[in-house]
């Protein structure tokens, strides 16, 4: 599988993505430089080029704009999905359609995938979300609405839903 890896600086930061023919594979939240937004994506595909498409650019340009606050829809976005299992993808595909300044639990998600008792399953592939962003893994809240759960820090995670004009409590 030909991978493409690139970078671009957003007003939070560097971010990275890794494509391939099929979609996005991976992404980045962001970091401090361009060594540190690309190491994660480098390390999983060692083998990959860097290098632009205008696919890479065109998700290039929606990050900046997301990240500075623009409403942007990233449901448009094709997901290289070839490794996850059919729970994973039913998950994702559930996530993807939480709205912008809207908040889910993990257990609503589970229902949704049509695994209502799965919300510790789901947790699981929020964690591992290689979609950050694009599938907005940090709109999924504990069941009593609290944040929890999130791989880049609650800090982050906060951040993010305020970037879309969601107020969280402390």
């Amino acid at each position: 599988m030909d991978v493409t890896i690139s970078a671009c600086c957003t007003t939070w930061g560097w971010v990275s993505i890794a494509a391939s023919s099929e979609g996005l594979l991976g992404i980045t939240l962001p970091a401090i430089s361009r060594e540190k937004a690309l190491a994660p994506l480098l390390h999983r595909w060692p083998a990959a080029q860097q290098g632009t498409s205008p696919g890479l650019i065109a998700l290039h340009k929606k990050l900046c704009r997301y990240f500075m606050g623009e409403k942007v829809d990233f449901r448009d976005q094709a997901l290289d999905l070839h490794e996850t299992t059919d729970f994973q993808v039913r998950v994702l595909n559930v996530v993807r359609s939480i709205p912008r300044g809207q908040v889910r639990s993990y257990s609503w998600v589970a229902g949704q995938a049509g695994s209502p008792r799965a919300a510790r399953a789901v947790g699981r592939v929020m964690a591992t979300n290689p979609f950050p962003i694009v599938v907005p893994c940090h709109r999924i809240v504990g069941q009593d609405g609290q944040l929890v759960g999130f791989a880049a820090g609650l800090d982050m995670k906060r951040r993010l839903l305020e970037l879309e004009t969601l107020r969280t409590a402390a």
